[in-house]
């Protein structure tokens, strides 16, 4: 695949990154993108696992919960650990964005970082505390990857397939 951003997957397209908005969705009213700010401590990832959990189980994917709540919390773990310390005062919450396409998840994390997410080098050291969610995210989604926010920021992106993985 080729490189977005100096990650190992290939973006759909600039936009596949954006965060996303509530609108009317799809027949029968389902909204095809969600999005929550969360603040950057426990109870942010609390609410960010269930709104994750909720949204997935209104749109018919709990088959795909397990997942998608593994990638979430890994992207916005990711967004506070590396993005936040470096950002402005104030500047203390995160934006998650779930968004559903025709076969697709799109799971977002926005911050206020410009700094591009690191994917860690392949140097033997499995058993490191830290430095493993982008694999993990990796594993577990059919590509990822990163646009900048313009005036300042990034979105990191995952797509999951809504196909019940016992399927595949």
């Amino acid at each position: 695949m080729g490189q977005v951003g100096g990650l190992s997957r290939t973006a759909r397209s600039a936009s596949a990154g954006e965060r996303p908005i509530a609108q009317p969705g799809s027949p029968g009213g389902r909204p095809v993108s969600v999005a929550l700010r969360i603040a950057c401590d426990r109870d942010g990832f609390a609410r960010a696992r269930a709104f994750t959990r909720d949204t997935l189980r209104g749109w018919s994917l709990d088959h795909r919960s397990d997942d998608a709540l593994l990638v979430i919390t890994e992207l916005a773990s990711n967004a506070v650990t590396h993005a936040m310390p470096s950002a402005a005062a104030g500047g203390t919450e995160v934006g998650l964005g779930l968004a559903l396409d025709p076969g697709h998840l799109t799971l977002s994390v926005c911050d206020s970082d410009d700094n591009p997410p690191v994917y860690p080098p392949p140097d033997g050291a499995d058993l490191d505390e830290h430095g493993r969610g982008l694999c993990i995210v990796d594993a577990l989604s059919e590509e990822w990857g990163w646009t900048p926010r313009p005036p300042a920021g990034k979105t990191v992106w995952a797509r999951l397939s809504t196909v019940s993985p016992h399927l595949t």
